[in-house]
């Protein structure tokens, strides 16, 4: 049984995910039930023609709960958060937004009797004290950076507000995020994005991490579809509610490379390890989802190979005449 999301606002629309999922939402549920909201005065005509935005911070408590008392919310989606790699080189930045943030929302929420909240953690949340292959839900958390420790106090907010009020929390923990909508936005993972800009409009991409480095990996129609399903799942039969690790696949950075070059064969590359490197070594090589398999019936739809195809020739379009390369179909040529 899925539940009717009611009236919904998500937070952070003009980031990577947000932008992806006030899309998806507003095909689904129309644009009238969808509000959008971000700290962006200039944002993409797509989000301001599809319904209702408005600007937000979401460190400003007066004006969230203004907002969501406005239009009635039901559903929140809060995806306001700075990510791992800007998150250390603004590590109190980082803070103030990932947990005052989320506070806000969580406390907010509570007042207004909102249905319920969801927001996404992040494989950031495991340190290299965890099985590297396979990683449970619950395991031993000792994160590596900001980013990391404010989601790690983001899920045991939220199991708090839960327990302690009954406000119904929803948090999956998610992989890197492969997307050709938006550019990356300051994660870790970042580099399996970057590699398809620069393959297509030079081609040639410098890895900032080591080619061995193997990460979990979600094209982005898997992650918005695994936000909007546990956001309509049935509430009974969540029995985590915070931590749900969500996997897809997995990949080395020589393998991503290798996989793009067989659809631009003249793409070239090497491996430049920087400070993200640590950070890269610190999380686990894949996840194990079983849980949110057989409680809410999570199912990836995209390997690698799926993934390589669609982005080069969706991004290929966007970028149009600063595209440098011709695109190979590997199997046909």
């Amino acid at each position: 049984m899925t539940e009717d999301l009611g009236k919904i606002m998500v937070i952070g629309a003009c980031g990577q995910i947000g932008s992806e999922l006030t899309e998806t939402l507003r095909d689904k549920y129309g644009g009238e039930r969808v509000v959008a909201a971000d700290k962006c005065t200039d944002p993409d005509r797509e989000i301001v023609s599809g319904g209702a935005y408005e600007i937000l911070d979401v460190m400003n408590r007066g004006d969230l709960k203004a907002l969501l008392d406005k239009y009635g919310v039901d559903t929140v989606f809060n995806l306001a958060a700075i990510l791992s790699a800007k998150g250390e080189r603004d590590p109190q930045l980082a803070f103030n937004v990932n947990m005052v943030g989320t506070y806000n929302v969580l406390e907010v929420s509570r007042e207004l009797d909102v249905d319920r909240v969801v927001t996404p953690s992040s494989i950031a949340v495991f340190g290299p004290e965890v099985p590297p292959k396979e990683t449970p839900d619950q395991v031993y958390l000792r994160p590596r950076s900001m980013y990391g420790v404010t989601k790690v106090a983001g899920e045991l907010l939220g199991y708090y507000y839960w327990k302690k009020y009954g406000l119904d929390v929803r948090e999956i923990r998610l992989p890197g995020i492969i997307s050709y909508k938006t550019y990356p936005g300051g994660g870790t993972t970042d580099y399996a994005v970057a590699a398809f800009y620069d393959a297509l409009k030079k081609g040639h991409y410098e890895f900032f991490v080591e080619e061995g480095t193997r990460l979990p990996m979600m094209y982005m129609p898997d992650c918005i579809k695994a936000l909007v399903s546990i956001a309509e799942a049935d509430g009974g039969g969540l029995t985590e509610r915070t931590n749900y690790n969500v996997g897809s696949m997995n990949f080395s950075a020589l393998e991503l490379a290798e996989a793009i070059q067989k659809f631009v064969p003249e793409f070239t590359y090497d491996f430049s390890p920087d400070y993200r490197q640590e950070l890269a070594d610190s999380w686990p090589d894949s996840l194990d989802d079983s849980l949110a398999r057989e409680e809410w019936g999570w199912q990836p739809e995209y390997d690698l190979r799926a993934t390589v195809g669609d982005m080069l020739e969706n991004l290929a379009r966007k970028l149009d005449g600063d595209v440098n390369v011709d695109l190979k179909d590997p199997v046909h040529s």
